[in-house]
């Protein structure tokens, strides 16, 4: 007894030293393969249009190492159920009026910018172009301003993990999305749990809620306004390295929201890919795509503030 207690302290104290470095996964025809397994073999709902997907994947800030390991599984929804016709996008010229109105919606892809001025176009035009300062100040507002506009008139915006911050400094911006990044502590195991087990768009946790490896991400600017859906929080008391006090003890790290008459999907879950071997996470995340295409249509009329 007592040997298989100390074996089980030891596997314990070996699965915390690694929970903040998982090793990343290569990405080969075996994994693909793996992962088409995993992925749903039909949507939950049936449209009579393939919509067209931009999964926009390029970062200037920390570069997500999941970038490449979701954009194969967004490929993947496409080829396995037919409902999605993905286009992978790198360069900011995707964010021009014309070319945006091709999508039914945009999947910003851990497209996170760099400090302080964490600003997604501010970066790209900075680091990709010859315009002066004032003509790249000029020009970031335009392609966050045709963003927001393509939303508002009626497109859909999917929002994975970091890239909740491509427009991280600007309120308006926040609104739309729901939230703005503040900080995360380390890596740890993380307990998701539903906020309403009848949703439909989280029926594939079956009321289990699910367990993995992440950064604990917490949010500020309109988040407190829970002008949102929440879908997937949890537990402060729960998480540790705080780096101050929180406001409460639930904390939501997925939502739903309109934006005018568009509609806006957030999931910080995942950093690491290990996460997607979980078919509830890869289910929760076609769902979530359904939703911003509008074929999956859910209460997500905002909860109250506490």
């Amino acid at each position: 007894m007592k040997i298989s207690l100390v074996l089980g302290l030891l596997l314990l104290s070996l699965f915390n030293l690694h929970a903040q470095n998982l090793e990343a996964i290569p990405i080969t025809d075996e994994w693909v393969a793996k992962m088409e397994q995993l992925i749903p073999s039909e949507p939950r709902v049936k449209s009579s249009v393939k919509r067209k997907i931009l999964v926009f994947s390029k970062a200037t800030g920390f570069d997500h190492w999941t970038i490449p390991h979701n954009i194969e599984i967004l490929k993947s929804f496409g080829k396995k159920t037919n409902a999605f016709e993905i286009h992978v996008g790198f360069d900011i010229a995707n964010f021009s009026k014309k070319n945006l109105r091709k999508y039914d919606a945009v999947v910003l892809n851990n497209s996170n910018p760099i400090g302080p001025k964490r600003n997604l176009f501010y970066d790209l035009l900075k680091n990709y172009s010859s315009l002066s300062e004032q003509e790249i100040i000029d020009q970031a507002a335009t392609y966050e301003t045709n963003l927001m506009d393509y939303v508002e008139k009626g497109g859909g915006l999917m929002i994975l993990h970091g890239a909740i911050v491509v427009q991280n400094n600007s309120q308006r911006f926040s609104e739309m999305t729901g939230g703005s990044f503040d900080y995360h502590p380390k890596q740890q195991e993380i307990h998701i749990k539903e906020v309403d087990k009848n949703h439909p768009l989280i029926q594939a946790f079956n009321g289990k809620g699910f367990t993995h490896i992440d950064e604990p991400y917490f949010f500020k600017n309109a988040y407190f306004n829970y002008n949102f859906r929440p879908l997937l929080y949890f537990n402060v008391h729960e998480i540790e390295g705080l780096k101050h006090e929180a406001k409460n003890d639930i904390n939501y790290v997925a939502w739903i929201k309109k934006h005018g008459k568009g509609r806006v999907f957030y999931s910080s879950p995942s950093h690491n890919a290990q996460s997607l071997y979980k078919p509830e996470l890869l289910q929760f995340l076609m769902d979530g795509l359904q939703y911003v295409t509008n074929d999956l249509k859910v209460d997500d009329s905002p909860i109250k503030k506490p």
